[in-house]
This record gives structure tokens, sequence and C-alpha cells, in this order.
């Protein structure tokens, strides 16, 4: 797991100071958080690098800045019942569809609900705002949406999701995966030249699903080409389920790889998970949509997890949100602890596995480096109230986001009780 600090014996130092252009000053220090081996530190943040990490109160006073004895000395942030991890990242998210579940209907007598009317593009840039900030908040500091493009939209959500990103800035960062339809034939060709036109853009990979696409071949074929003009990386959706097309797909990547990520494979079978490892292809599942925990199975028997044979192949697994609250998973939040909750309640990952899905590994289908509690990482870090990574992941309301060295988030949680329960339980009332 990366959630390991630095060793007990002193600071580890790092890169010098450097200045922290996205505010608290030039130095943030995190005091007397908890690591999830156990060690209570202190972390101190120059810049948007890790400097320095120690045994609580070990790093000392925070140091004067250039400019006298009015200067100020940095942040501080008390971080006491705290467990402090490496910030999780969405791997695999839909913004372009969030908040778009049907609303309920009216009750009996009430007046029907007005038609719906053609999303306008900033009525679509404030629901993927919103998307991201939602994500955000639990704590995914880096994100990965893909969005439709081609058809009578043209480009119109791609543009929305990259207003969003520009306005997202500095807060987290946004990727985009440019999603087509079709890309074969003369139905097309749109598809083909939307999908080139989006990556110019700014789109950040080609996506897509060749399933749906009368010629898969073709599809993937077409996508390798359009992917490796632009230089960029691909994230296709699969369910996996015919292994000889799966050897197909796996194959037609090859001049992309190690670029490639396949999401959810949630019909994934034998030999399937090991083809996927032999071919050096990332996987995303998603436990929220219930992919992958075998939750599919219900009520006729759960499927053995796809997450534990992937894991005995050799593939690291992401897991990523999917929905939030579209007609996929109208109850989705978005919230990388809870994917993680899922794979370790549902016993496909242990506890520092299920994290290390929604964490490093999910930075790395982003392209992003690892981060650890150490000296010279990135300091990409989330703060959840509570002592360990199970009580995190069991119900850890209380976060604190860094991204980039700088506050972006926080959420704090209390907990009330009637009067009757607080006399007898004077102490129970304990924020969580």
């Amino acid at each position: 797991m990366t959630t390991d600090g630095a060793p007990a014996d002193g600071p580890h130092q790092g890169p010098g100071p450097a200045a922290n252009p996205l505010g608290h000053g030039p130095v943030l220090l995190l005091a007397g958080a908890r690591l999830a081996d156990g060690r209570i530190v202190d972390v101190r943040i120059s810049g948007d690098r890790i400097q320095a990490v120690a045994a609580a109160g070990g790093l000392g006073p925070l140091p004067a800045l250039p400019g006298g004895p009015t200067a100020t000395t940095g942040a501080r942030i008390d971080l006491t019942g705290y467990l402090l991890l490496p910030a999780p990242a969405e791997a695999h998210a839909h913004y372009d569809l969030a908040f778009s579940a049907a609303p309920a209907p009216p009750p009996p007598g009430a007046p029907a609900l007005p038609a719906t009317t053609p999303q306008s593009a900033a009525e679509l840039t404030r629901r993927v705002t919103e998307a991201a900030l939602t994500s955000l908040g639990y704590g995914a500091t880096a994100q990965r949406t893909h969005v439709r493009i081609g058809g009578a939209g043209g480009l119109g959500r791609l543009e929305a999701v990259l207003t969003a990103r520009q306005a997202l800035r500095g807060l987290a960062e946004l990727q985009t995966v440019a999603v087509p339809r079709l890309l074969t034939g003369l139905a097309g060709a749109d598809g083909r030249a939307r999908l080139r036109e989006a990556l110019k853009l700014g789109a950040t990979a080609a996506g897509g699903c060749p399933e749906l696409d009368p010629d898969p071949a073709g599809y993937v074929q077409v996508l390798v080409e359009a992917a490796g003009e632009a230089d960029c990386p691909v994230d296709l959706h699969t369910q996996g389920g015919d292994p000889v097309a799966l050897g197909r797909l796996a194959a037609a990547l090859a001049p992309l790889r190690p670029r490639v990520t396949l999401g959810p494979c949630s019909a994934l079978g034998a030999p399937g998970p090991a083809l996927l490892a032999d071919a050096g292809i990332r996987v995303v599942c998603l436990p929220q949509n219930g992919c992958c925990t075998g939750i599919e199975g219900r009520p006729t028997g759960l499927r053995p997890s796809l997450v534990a044979e992937l894991a005995k192949a050799g593939i690291a697994p992401a897991a990523g949100s999917g929905s939030l609250r579209d007609a996929a998973n109208p109850a989705g939040r978005a919230d990388p602890l809870e994917a993680a909750y899922l794979l370790a309640a549902g016993g496909a990952l242990d506890l520092e596995a299920a994290y290390d899905a929604v964490a490093n590994q999910a930075r790395a289908v982003l392209g992003l480096p690892p981060v650890r509690i150490d000296a010279g990482f990135p300091a990409e870090l989330l703060a959840v109230r509570g002592d360990s990574l199970a009580g995190a992941l069991a119900g850890g309301h209380s976060r604190l986001v860094v991204h980039s060295g700088r506050v972006v988030s926080r959420t704090s949680a209390v907990r009330e009780f009637a009067d009757t329960v607080a006399l007898a339980l004077p102490r129970q009332g304990a924020s969580g």
C-alpha cells in the first residue's frame, strides 16, 4: 500500500522552499495527523510537494518568510483525530450525464411536470462543475470523465466540460475522454471527424465502446490511428465477455500500450484476466454500479468477484464511480471512499488494496505520478476523521482535501443526539 510515511527516525528533507502559487503562503504544516500504519506525524508542504515528514512536533515551528519580522509564517492545520491518506482520484465518471436522472413523478392530483427542454451549454457546464466539485469534496483531486461526442450534439458536451475544466483549475485536475458512438462506414463518418476535432480541441483521451459499432475491429483501428496522431491514451468501455473478441481488442491496442485502459469489464471471465495481465492493459471497475463485485447475479446467486480474479491474475485494478444520479444509477454518489468500501466489504480486496484501487491505481490510469506521504511526493492528500483505514471507509464524513499543496475543500460533520441520550452518554456526540 502507498499510505506509508517517512521512517520514525526523524524528518526526511525534500525539495527546498518554493512559493505556493495557489495560496496559504509558501508553507503548509499539517500537524498531528495519523498515518495508516498508526504513527502520528507532522507533514510540511512547500509549493505542490511534501517537503518533510516527522513524528508529531519534530518539525519545529513554521519558518519565517522572506521580508523581515512582519512576514507571515505560512499556515498550520491541526489534524488531531484525522487519518491522512494519499488523495483518491476518480478514474471513470460521466459528468455530462450527472444529475440527469428522471425526477420523481408528481403525486396523484398534482399538476404534471413540464416537458423537458433541450439542455443549454450553460446548464450542462453547471452540472459538470457541480459533479466535479461533489467528487472533490469527497477527496478526488484528479478526475476523468467520459464525454459523448458526435450526432446532433456535435462537440457541445465536450465544450461544456472543457469550460468547466478551465473553471476548476487550481481546485482539481479534470481529464476528458472523447466518446464517439460510431466510427466505421458511412454512418461513422461524423464520428471519425468529431473524434479528431475533439482531440485537437483538448480532450485528454480517446474512448468509446467498440461493441456498439457494427464493425468493432474497425472501430478500434480508427481509434488507435486517431490516438496515435494525437499522442494520447485510450480509455474504452467493454464488458469483456467474449474472450476471443477481447484477445483481438488487446492485440489491436498493442501500439498504444501501456496507455490503454478498459472498463468496466463486468462480464469478464476466464481467461480474460490473464489475457489482460499479459497485455499490460489497465482495468477500471465500477463497484457503485454493481460491476465487479458480484452484485449483478442477484437474486439468483452471487458470481465470483471479478476484482478478485483480476488480482489473482496480477492486475491491480483501479475503481471509479461511473454514474452520479443519472439514468444508469439514480443514487450514485461520486465518493471514491464508497467505491473502496464496497470492494472491501464485499470481500473482493483487502482494505489496503481497496483504497489503493481508488488512490494510486486510479492515478496511474490518469497518467499521474504516485503519492506517498513522504518527502518529495506530490502534495495530493486527504484527511479523514477517524483512527484507521477501516474506520475511514466505514464512515469518515469529516474531510479535508489538499490539491497542489493547497487546502481546496473542507467538510465538517457534527453528530448530535436528543437530550435524553446526551445526558446518559455525555461524551458520545463527537464529530464524525
